[in-house]
């Protein structure tokens, strides 16, 4: 199905009518205050095209679910290897994440008294998703806020994404995505029509450091967010600023040029912080950066000040 039909459908398809789209749902975060205006619910959709070195929800790269297991409330019960409908979880992996042979049922994570294995991605129709948003449509209403979808990234799901978003800005609820920028333009172009706001994450224009550090050319990224800036009233940059990787006065300078040259005017600088260190531990993955403290204020404060030179309205978040 092309997206000019997709969202046609969404505009006028029914609730509960088959063959809507089915997305896999990392979390939905109530009451976020950090993605985007006011209270809001903030979705974060499962898969990521991007392996940034600093990522801190290694869960949410994989499109697939997957299990991330919390080895410090294991009991070892065996609950989990009894109930294992397979017979692929043998007591000495019941603290690790999926074995071969392992369809994700999550029997296993039912049977755990103790939650130490945890399923992340679970699916969820857009008539579901849509349901739980506007239980809170009174925070929105009083706060001036609304949904965010987020990762991940989103614009991976955009079938998906497209029919949550129109169903929801249909009902009067805010709209908001929060993107790496590494999408299909059409997909992105179709998403946009639907979409109040957009929160768009820029690394480096450094093509051979953004490489180094996500794993993708950012050539994709930069074209779309002038294709956005184009065509979108609202688009707010986040800069994610990293001590070693992107915090060099000469990437700054160039992101400032950029951002005026595409004649936006909103810049958030978001510190680097380990919060998600943990979670690399959980799922058995290497993590580079861990050496690297977080920018000081002061550090932070001079960025800003940079960035402020070219114009453009800057801000922590």
């Amino acid at each position: 199905m092309s997206f000019e039909a997709a969202g046609a459908r969404a505009g006028g398809r029914r609730a509960g009518e088959p063959g809507q789209p089915i997305g896999t749902i990392l979390r939905v975060a109530r009451y976020a205050i950090h993605d985007g205006p006011g209270i809001r619910t903030t979705v974060f959709l499962k898969g990521c095209p991007l392996r940034c070195a600093w990522c801190h929800s290694p869960e949410s790269q994989d499109a697939a679910p997957e299990f991330m297991p919390l080895p410090d409330r294991c009991i070892r019960c065996g609950s989990c290897t009894a109930a294992c409908p397979h017979g692929v979880l043998p007591a000495a992996l019941a603290d690790s994440a999926a074995p071969a042979g392992c369809t994700t049922c999550a029997a296993c994570t039912e049977a755990c008294p103790t939650g130490a294995r945890e399923l992340v991605g679970h699916p969820m129709t857009v008539d579901a998703l849509v349901a739980l948003v506007e239980r809170d449509r009174i925070f929105y209403d009083e706060s001036g806020g609304g949904v965010t979808f987020s990762g991940g990234e989103p614009l991976l799901q955009p079938e998906f994404v497209l029919e949550a978003a129109a169903d929801c800005r249909a009902s009067g609820i805010h709209v908001a995505v929060d993107t790496c920028g590494h999408a299909d333009p059409e997909a992105l172009i179709a998403v946009a029509r639907e979409v109040d706001l957009f929160l768009f994450d820029l690394k480096t224009v450094d093509e051979a450091a953004h490489r180094r550090f996500t794993g993708v050319s950012n050539d994709l990224i930069l074209s779309n967010l002038e294709r956005l800036a184009t065509i979108h009233p609202r688009v707010i940059v986040r800069f994610p600023l990293i001590p070693g990787v992107n915090d060099a006065d000469e990437n700054v300078k160039e992101i400032g040029a950029l951002l005026a040259s595409f004649r936006l005017t909103r810049v958030d600088v978001l510190p680097y912080h380990r919060a998600g260190l943990a979670k690399y531990h959980r799922l058995h993955q290497p993590y580079g950066l861990e050496a690297i403290e977080p920018p000081s204020a002061a550090q932070v404060a001079g960025v800003v000040k940079r960035l402020e030179s070219f114009g453009l309205i800057v801000g922590p978040s």
